[in-house]
């Protein structure tokens, strides 16, 4: 099975339009002009977070809140304990930055969704736009689509954005949704690699965030992944920053089609691609207060059937930045994560946390970041505290009877440099991008 995918992304030709009874700012809908052929229907085997699962049924703005509230009990008080306040009351809140969340479907009520939710927890309004830049998005309940799926995706989008803007009220979010469930193999991935080109052509987002990943082994080979890398280096070369979730099955992960995991270690794109900065996940202990009452330590809820997903490539050799720390991994492979955040409900969580912290830095640098993967290992992670690392040296990440990653002081494959603090970590990344 061959798939190709063509890198040319033309302006879209037809009118702004806006989502009906949605107070949104304008939608776009552009055909992909270059989209691969379809692949055949098969299985959803996206690995939704019980999180985003919680969200299926609930259909009105007031539902969406509470599934929200219920699933992110923490996250009014993250912002305090990642010390971003302390960069907000600077006036670093992200404004004149936009971060993008790139998502099957999405949701249509979502600004409504965030304002209700910022309301009740004292945020700001939050500036959203909605874009359909890879074809117009089914209803859920369209004939032909898995709608707790779709209603899955739509709790993504709604938890995606909620965090952006809980660490960047200031910040404009971008939703991007494209009209084909990303599941496993390459289903759903031209679509969104088109996407990619479109936010990338129309110089859209500073931050893209991509809550989703499919085992390398789903594809059909290991060459045919980068078949897809074409667009996010685009994006790169222009200086939009990619951050992508690592995984919820720890050092495994999902087959094709069917139930189960593999039975040894494999690795999940897109966050083992060197275009991007990879997202491991971790736990806060917080008092009622939000202070810290222990140090955080690797997401490990092997109950709940998932764990921060680590390892190392089989498709993409160790990136010359990797060098630094090439004892550790003992590999010529590319490891990941890079850098983690809070992750209790999935590393699509802290996925777009990060991308929320990024947008702070976007603002204080008066412009984009680009890749930060070679400032983050030779410039920030080594000087630890100093540059706003914060060492995560508690936990592994072993699941399904498959022996993962332990953390240990400094760098290491299961949480990569460790956790941040925001306050230090974003001048100090400024400084190391300029």
């Amino acid at each position: 099975m061959t798939f190709r995918v063509k890198s040319a992304v033309r302006r879209a030709g037809r009118p702004m339009t806006l989502l009906a009874g949605v107070a949104l700012a304008a939608t776009v809908v552009a055909a992909p002009a270059s989209a691969a052929p379809a692949p055949p229907p098969q299985p959803s085997r996206h690995h939704f977070s019980a999180a985003a699962q919680s969200f299926v049924g609930a259909t009105t703005v007031r539902e969406r809140v509470a599934r929200l509230n219920a699933a992110m009990a923490k996250l009014p008080k993250e912002s305090g304990a990642y010390n971003a306040t302390k960069l907000w009351n600077q006036g670093i809140t992200g404004a004149g930055s936009t971060v993008a969340t790139l998502v099957s479907f999405g949701d249509d009520k979502v600004k409504q969704v965030l304002d209700e939710y910022s309301r009740q927890h004292g945020l700001p309004p939050a500036n959203v736009e909605v874009l359909q830049p890879s074809g117009a998005v089914p209803a859920c309940t369209d004939p032909g689509v898995d709608t707790a799926a779709c209603q899955s995706w739509g709790g993504e989008t709604d938890l995606d954005v909620t965090m952006m803007h809980a660490m960047a009220p200031g910040a404009k979010i971008v939703v991007a949704a494209t009209p084909v469930a990303e599941t496993q193999g390459f289903a759903g991935l031209p679509e969104m690699m088109h996407a990619v080109d479109y936010l990338t052509e129309h110089r859209i987002a500073d931050v893209v965030s991509m809550s989703f990943g499919t085992t390398e082994e789903n594809f059909p080979s290991f060459e045919s992944i980068k078949t897809l890398d074409p667009a996010l280096e685009r994006a790169s070369k222009a200086g939009v920053t990619l951050v992508a979730s690592s995984g919820d099955d720890g050092p495994t992960g999902a087959y094709l089609q069917g139930p189960g995991r593999y039975p040894y270690r494999v690795a999940s794109w897109p966050a083992s691609d060197p275009n991007v900065t990879a997202l491991g996940g971790t736990q806060l202990h917080l008092d009622a207060n939000g202070v810290r009452t222990q140090p955080d330590d690797l997401v490990n809820a092997a109950d709940n059937g998932f764990s921060e997903g680590a390892g190392l490539s089989k498709a993409y050799a160790r990136p010359s930045w990797q060098n630094h720390v090439k004892k550790i991994t003992g590999s010529t492979m590319r490891a990941y994560p890079d850098i983690s955040m809070e992750g209790v409900q999935g590393t699509s969580q802290s996925a777009p946390l990060f991308a929320g912290v990024l947008a702070l830095a976007v603002q204080a640098k008066h412009g984009r970041l680009g890749q930060i993967n070679p400032a983050l290992y030779s410039k920030l992670g080594p000087k630890g505290t100093a540059a706003g690392i914060v060492d995560v040296t508690k936990g592994d990440n072993s699941q399904f009877d498959v022996e993962g990653f332990k953390a240990g002081p400094g760098y290491d494959i299961a949480s990569g440099w460790g956790t941040i603090d925001a306050s230090v970590f974003v001048p100090a990344l400024v400084k190391a991008v300029r």
